[in-house]
């Protein structure tokens, strides 16, 4: 037993530091101090460190006080801030087990004091945090005592109030400890708000898996509510191995405690059919799941399937229940019913802006991409939505209209067929939008990789990929593409393609300029392989042109790929403005750029100083100017002569006129 000063002392530790918000704080530590009975009934002083609303329900609660005066037990407390979110009626005896825990003696599941004895589901991660089912144990105000009868007694303090499943008011039947089997047949018991589970129940008991259901241990099953089944043939889908993919054996994942994003094996993992299951959040704070077939069969197709989860953690006697409000591993929609099935789901749909955009601007694009037999959707998420450069394009239909094209490709793209496009480069793949290309990049392997995709200007990440339909994929990015937010200086540096002309520009300083918002830049960048061919071509000047000693030559050559001007040239402009003359004269920061742009093939070619370029990616939107990612420099054979005599004789000029200078220094001397 502690001694008093100890005991007082600790009480008044937990007191001051505890996060919830005592009622009367200082008015129980100055009891705490003047209690004359600690050394008597340390059970009181234990209800004494207890925040005031779980102490009152306690103390209402008979069974809940001759546990506290008479045996051993753990008692799982909320704060008071938990109880203000709760909503429902709190049982005390599911808090309380029979038996003192620490937190290091804290085993996979206790059981509770309740009627039935239901488990508490205890999990540790991999961040050191401790949770009782959803709730997450304050680590440093967990308290330890005995009792007057000699035992001992441990007290968490939790962040949540913890739920067992109960009965309807209506239920017939005393419901204590279900298994999810029995969950499932008594679910119209339950309460379960307007949540029903009879089509998959039916489903169910037509593929006999009731074993998989009542199997003993501690599993997650994922239970599609009938709200699931609009869809009258979706039902029929749902033979056993969909059964199996809803099921995660032999681990307990609820959603506060779960690591998310990390694909678990479903029952449905065998040699022809590997399905997984992760959990995810929205920013929006709604929880997900999602099913990934990594390989599937002729009635199980490969890819993602998304479902919301409208009714989590719900404790049974072999496991834990999530109600899902759809069915996973099914794909029998195709990518215009999955966007519009977001209309219904108001604030929650994790695609609602995007539908609303789309519609916004006459619906015309959503008819353009139910015509296609095969495509890939990148959909901003409602979050990418949210940023001010995009509010004034929205009123212009037509080029919205240009921008959500953009995020169109007619194909069935998928993250392993874009990693085979990326195998020796990044992947270029053409959208509706006329001449405009998205350019992807794959990097890392498995669930650690991370895919990349850039289009008009914009870079964006893919939040998450392969949501599968009937006639092609959906990937959720960060961001809209098109709609830029960043300055020339800021895309020149951040692009893996732009890196060289990135570094050339940093070491001459020709960069300094490109953050300026009151210019309107015109760039021609050459990209990577291209200098990378002037390596080849000319490798002593191109030697030079990456040298600091040389930073005067590398500015001049990249000034003469920079048009200031009041506006930007896009390369339609530029192709119009050839038809009517010889060349485009175009104002440099030195002088001018004469060029040439035609049409071939759907691609653009620059004609310079009798050059053919490939215009590699054009009209890179910045915020303030435009780049075009050209395939070669405009370098002239002459920059290379005149500029490697250059540099040569301006060595040797410099090392004789010091070598004057000092002989004449030395002859005034004498």
């Amino acid at each position: 037993m502690f001694a008093r000063s100890g005991l007082s002392a600790l009480a008044a530790l937990v007191l001051l530091c505890c996060c919830c918000s005592f009622a009367a704080a200082a008015d129980l530590a100055d009891k705490l101090r003047d209690d004359s009975e600690l050394s008597q009934s340390t059970a009181k002083s234990f209800r004494r460190l207890m925040p005031v609303r779980f102490y009152s329900l306690l103390e209402q609660n008979p069974v809940a006080n001759s546990t506290l005066s008479l045996r051993s037990c753990t008692i799982f407390v909320p704060t008071n801030e938990a109880f203000q979110r709760h909503k429902g009626p709190t049982h005390v005896l599911y808090h309380i087990t029979t038996a003192a825990f620490s937190k290091d003696q804290l085993e996979k599941a206790v059981s509770s004091d309740m009627d039935g004895n239901p488990p508490l589901y205890i999990t540790k991660n991999r961040n050191g945090d401790i949770y009782v089912n959803n709730a997450r144990i304050i680590p440093s105000l967990s308290v330890e005592l005995t009792n007057r009868e000699g035992k001992r007694q441990v007290m968490h303090i939790i962040d949540e109030v913890l739920e067992p499943l109960t009965a309807l008011p209506s239920a017939k039947a005393e419901i204590n400890n279900l298994d999810a089997l029995q969950f499932i047949q008594k679910a119209d018991q339950l309460n379960l708000g307007d949540n029903k589970l009879r089509t998959y129940r039916s489903q169910m008991t037509l593929m006999k898996k009731e074993t998989l259901y009542q199997a003993p241990g501690a599993h997650t099953f994922l239970l599609p509510v009938d709200e699931g089944f609009k869809l009258s043939t979706r039902s029929s889908l749902v033979d056993g191995k969909v059964i199996d993919g809803h099921v995660i054996p032999n681990t307990v994942i609820f959603t506060a405690a779960s690591q998310h994003d990390e694909p678990k094996t479903s029952a449905a993992f065998e040699d022809q059919l590997k399905v997984t299951v992760s959990f995810f959040k929205q920013k929006d704070g709604k929880m997900h799941v999602k099913s990934n077939t990594i390989i599937g069969d002729a009635k199980h197709p490969q890819g993602v399937v998304l479902a919301e989860i409208v009714r989590a953690n719900i404790p049974v006697k072999n496991g834990v229940v999530h109600l899902i409000h759809r069915p996973l591993m099914i794909i029998d929609t195709t990518v215009t019913q999955f966007l519009q099935s977001f209309k219904d789901n108001g604030e929650n749909g994790a695609l609602r802006k995007f539908y609303e955009v789309i519609m916004d601007a006459g619906g015309a694009v959503l008819e353009g991409i139910n015509n296609l037999s095969e495509v890939t959707i990148l959909a901003p998420s409602n979050e990418a939505w949210n940023i001010s450069s995009i509010d004034n394009i929205i009123r212009d239909r037509k080029r919205m209209t240009d921008i959500l094209n953009m995020h169109i490709i007619k194909d069935r793209l998928n993250v392993e067929k874009i990693r085979e496009k990326n195998a020796n480069m990044i992947a270029q793949v053409p959208t509706v939008n006329n001449r405009t290309f998205l350019y992807f990049n794959v990097k890392g392997e498995g669930t650690d990789a991370v895919v990349t995709v850039e289009g008009g200007g914009v870079n964006a990440t893919v939040l998450q990929a392969d949501v599968a339909q009937t006639n092609g994929f959906v990937h959720i990015i960060d961001r809209v593409l098109g709609v830029p937010h960043t300055t020339v200086l800021g895309k020149l540096e951040s692009d893996p393609m732009m890196s060289d002309t990135y570094k050339m520009g940093e070491f001459s300083h020709f960069n300094d300029q490109l953050n300026n918002t009151q210019r309107r830049y015109t760039f021609f960048v050459p990209r990577d392989k291209g200098w990378q061919k002037t390596e080849v071509d000319y490798p002593s000047a191109h030697k030079k042109l990456f040298m600091r000693d040389f930073s005067y030559h590398s500015k001049n050559l990249l000034e003469r790929h920079l048009v200031i001007a009041d506006h930007v040239f896009t390369m339609k402009d530029l192709a119009q403005m050839s038809l009517t003359t010889d060349n485009v004269v175009l104002p440099t920061f030195r002088d001018s750029l004469k060029v040439r742009v035609e049409e071939e093939a759907g691609r653009y070619v620059l004609l310079w100083n009798y050059k053919k370029i490939n215009v590699y990616r054009p009209d890179v939107e910045c915020t303030n100017g435009i780049i075009h990612v050209i395939d070669y420099p405009l370098l002239e054979e002459k920059d290379i002569v005149v500029s490697g005599g250059s540099y040569l004789q301006e060595s040797s000029i410099c090392i004789m006129l010091a070598n004057l200078i000092m002989i004449t220094v030395a002859k005034f001397l004498n």
